[in-house]
């Protein structure tokens, strides 16, 4: 039988864990399950009460916070599935998730990875994510196919190729993984599975969307908060992305744009907002990709 690893990636959230932990409990596959547990820089540490929950769970502890991908990149390296299910911490997943995965994958060998329907949490009639439009790399904008739609099944026997899939659910083969290689765990925090994805892609693997089964996300809908953090990174991985993904040519067109046009509206909103305070990491994001050219590993945001 064949064994599927989830990976989970915890940092300082531990009624969240509680919450995931059981819900993987209560859905028992036809597979076999390996969930890893990867415990992020956390400040306390719960690994025998987690294990109380799962007691065979693969409890990783990193030292210091490495971020969403390279978070991810622990359990993948310990994982001994054939097939790879990252989850956020922060979802519940339902009766069907793996098995329905595993099958869309058997059946199509050409897809690299893939997500299933997400659901808001908090109103689980309201769609997060049907799949991704493809990126406009011009802008290095795209969007959500089915975003804040209300769930009537028009997904639910929905599968095609999209986009990009969800860092918040998606499934590969560890097989692949030898020829696309690690998430960019330069990203840190923001765009790491939108540039994985492309890497499948230049593999000759295919992004997967099913609607044949769904998790339940508890971001909130009004995630529109922002942050020091949220703004850096997202200035800062918005062109690190274009500089990984596309020509020189493209990234020189889009820095034009980004600088000029993007980054400018940015700076003007929060300026008329009130958030005089986020001005100064919208440029440290932006200039951090002129200062590390080479996609250097030093992140300049401390966390």
């Amino acid at each position: 039988m064949n064994t599927v690893s989830i990976i989970t990636v915890n940092f300082n959230q531990h009624e969240v864990n509680i919450d995931f932990l059981k819900s993987i409990k209560s859905y028992p596959s036809n597979f076999n399950v390996e969930v890893i547990f990867v415990d992020n820089g956390s400040k306390e540490q719960y690994e025998q009460e987690y294990k109380q929950i799962l007691p065979e769970l693969v409890y990783i502890r990193s030292e210091k916070n490495l971020g969403f991908a390279g978070g991810n990149n622990l359990g993948i390296k310990v994982a001994t599935g054939k097939y790879l299910l990252l989850l956020n911490n922060d979802t519940e997943i339902t009766a069907n998730l793996i098995d329905s995965l595993v099958s869309e994958m058997e059946e199509n060998p050409q897809i690299g990875i893939v997500s299933p329907l997400i659901l808001y949490f908090d109103k689980p009639d309201t769609i997060q994510y049907a799949g991704f439009t493809n990126m406009n790399y011009k802008t290095c904008r795209n969007s959500a196919i089915g975003f804040m739609e209300i769930d009537k099944e028009q997904y639910a026997v929905n599968s095609r190729e999209t986009g990009y899939c969800h860092g918040a659910a998606m499934m590969c083969r560890r097989a692949d993984l030898a020829t696309v290689g690690l998430m960019a765990d330069e990203f840190f925090l923001y765009y790491e599975e939108l540039d994985w994805c492309e890497r499948f892609k230049k593999a000759g693997k295919k992004i997967w969307f099913t609607g044949k089964t769904k998790i339940y996300h508890k971001e909130s809908i009004s995630v529109g908060k922002e942050s020091a953090i949220k703004t850096y990174f997202m200035t800062r991985n918005r062109m690190l992305f274009i500089r990984r993904n596309t020509s020189t040519f493209n990234t020189l067109i889009f820095s034009i744009y980004y600088i000029l046009i993007a980054c400018s509206k940015q700076v003007i909103t929060q300026f008329l907002k009130g958030r005089k305070d986020l001005i100064k990491w919208t440029f440290k994001g932006l200039f951090w990709n002129f200062k590390n050219s080479k996609n250097s590993k030093n992140l300049g945001f401390k966390i």
